[in-house]
């Protein structure tokens, strides 16, 4: 025989969730709302709708507008859409962690994808502010084996994929381009390894780079976030200093697509 006791902590369950998707429809309907105007939707005292909006705010499904008092959709929702569908737009996700990672650096950051051809292809950017600053990538085709977000989408691609695309001639751009595919492959295992690539003219002679990989809803490898300078600036040693600051903004922007780490 059921515990009625059992029975009411259910139906509050269901009454909680219910009325929390409530306060999620209204919002996207809404677009922003406070409190009071929540609790009169849901025809609650303005205490449990606090409470509800609470646990939504923790969850990332809901955030303040500043300090004016008014909630509105959050980020959270991004993240459970991604997981639900493959449509995601990674371009206009990636454009505003690019622009607080670049501010936060002073350097030109990038998000990169992997076109179908075998070439990194740079979706997203914001440049640095800096007199001496990187050009404009968007829409670039770069080499994999030559660049740090290449090198990035090339070493996370299963084996068989990675070795066909080493096969391929890898061209010299500088004298500093990996152009043997030994020496190359044992460099990818050391990025899937450590989990961040970087570049030290191998590209462009002057030019510095270091990308760590974004994920998507099902952990694999859907883009890379670098970040990218004269070498005079991003030496070696501040490279491994700015790491920390572009992996935390990748696991940001995996999050928005869906991943959960």
């Amino acid at each position: 025989m059921s515990n009625p006791t059992d029975r009411r902590g259910s139906s509050t369950a269901v009454q909680s969730v219910d009325r929390a998707i409530t306060v999620l429809e209204f919002l996207a309907k809404q677009g922003e709302a406070g409190i009071t105007e929540i609790a009169g939707e849901l025809d609650v005292h303005k205490s449990t709708a606090s409470r509800l909006v609470s646990v939504l705010q923790a969850r990332g499904l809901v955030e303040q507008l500043g300090s004016r008092g008014k909630y509105a959709i959050g980020i959270g929702i991004v993240r459970l859409a991604g997981a639900a569908s493959n449509r995601t737009d990674i371009a206009s996700l990636s454009q505003p962690v690019c622009e607080q990672l670049a501010e936060e650096l002073g350097e030109t950051v990038n998000v990169a994808i992997l076109n179908d051809d075998g070439v990194a292809v740079n979706i997203a950017q914001s440049r640095s502010t800096s007199a001496i600053a990187t050009q404009n990538w968007i829409g670039q085709r770069t080499a994999l084996h030559a660049t740090s977000s290449g090198k990035v989408l090339l070493a996370h691609l299963p084996l068989a994929r990675r070795r066909a695309l080493l096969r391929r001639r890898l061209e010299e751009f500088t004298p500093k381009t990996i152009t043997d595919s030994a020496e190359l492959s044992t460099e990818l295992d050391s990025i899937v390894r450590d989990g961040y690539s970087w570049c030290f003219e191998e590209l462009e002679l002057g030019m510095h780079a270091v990308a760590v990989p974004v994920r998507g809803d099902h952990g694999d490898v859907v883009a890379a976030l670098s970040a990218s300078g004269p070498a005079y600036r991003l030496t070696r040693e501040r490279i491994r200093q700015v790491s920390v600051e572009i992996i935390r903004a990748a696991r940001e922007l995996s999050a928005n697509l869906g991943y959960w780490d």
